[in-house]
């Protein structure tokens, strides 16, 4: 059994300190919200009144926090200050490169063991236990921060040095922005040219179309496997994250002198689509804009 502090307890990190429990880990939990530390409660973990609290005994460290400001704040003046020295830190937060690096820089300098590793999946995956995710972190610390990770798990790639799985995290999500959107486009055309969304998923699936967006989280619902889109998009990568992500690879992209022409595309169309008021709903619902139906979204 695994002393296990867990940081942040969101729709994310709530399934993934979850699995950790159901690990038979010890997990001391703790998060601003009553509500989600009772839930983590319910799922097995320990809540913890403070951070402090949380790390003070413990042999891994997991945060899961909204944005780099957060992550540099608690790692800054309350992990690296409370936590054993010989405790491995992992950051599995989506935030900018610049600072997960700074954050290794901290804790390296702490003495401590330092990893970033972002995740892929979405709300599902993290409940499941079958997230993928992308490390940054020393290459002699991998083998402990993968067995750390596994019990949350589908994969573990170590993407490089500190700050490489930020990168590929907003890489990876700028892509998959990008895709979503050329999908929804693509069957809001066949719709208007009279095609019928299964014949067309059928036959995009299996030909040069073919990508996760079509054949894995169909935009429209009661085609294909199911998605957020069966449950009126709820439950799954919520646009404003989806939105959040394609900031950071658009910041990342101006900083590294990149063009990135689609990225900055499919940033403005989520950005009209959470001003509409839609950055709760999956970011698969912006099928329903492309096709004018916001109303069913309702």
């Amino acid at each position: 059994m695994t002393r296990i502090a867990f940081i942040g307890l969101g729709n994310m990190g709530g399934g993934m300190a979850a699995n950790q429990a159901k690990a038979q880990h010890h997990v001391r939990a703790f998060d601003l919200s009553a509500a989600a530390l009772d839930k983590a409660a319910a799922a097995g973990c320990h809540p913890a009144g403070s951070v402090a609290e949380a790390v003070a005994d413990a042999e891994v460290v997991i945060t899961m926090l909204p944005a780099g400001p957060h992550v540099r704040g608690v790692y800054g003046e309350q992990v690296l200050a409370h936590a054993p020295k010989s405790a491995l830190l992992i950051d599995c937060s989506t935030i900018d490169v610049d600072s997960a690096r700074a954050v290794a820089g901290q804790a390296k300098a702490a003495g401590f063991r330092f990893a970033d590793a972002p995740v892929s999946g979405g709300v599902m995956a993290a409940e499941a236990g079958t997230l993928a995710f992308m490390v940054g972190c020393d290459a002699d610390d991998f083998a402990a921060v993968e067995a750390a990770l596994a019990p949350m798990a589908r994969v573990t790639i170590h993407a490089g040095d500190h700050g490489a799985g930020q990168a590929a995290k907003i890489c990876n999500n700028m892509l998959l922005g990008v895709s979503m959107l050329g999908t929804c486009e693509a069957f809001a055309l066949a719709e208007k040219l009279g095609l019928a969304a299964d014949r067309f998923f059928e036959i995009a699936s299996k030909s040069s179309g073919q990508c996760w967006s079509v054949s894995t989280y169909c935009p429209v619902p009661g085609v294909g496997p199911a998605t957020p889109a069966d449950r009126n998009y709820e439950g799954g990568f919520a646009t404003a994250m989806m939105l959040k992500d394609l900031k950071l690879a658009q910041e990342a992209a101006a900083r590294a002198g990149a063009s990135t022409p689609m990225g900055a595309q499919a940033e403005a169309l989520y950005a009209l689509f959470d001003a509409n008021g839609f950055g709760g709903k999956d970011f698969s619902a912006v099928l329903q804009m492309l096709r004018g139906r916001l109303a069913e979204l309702s």
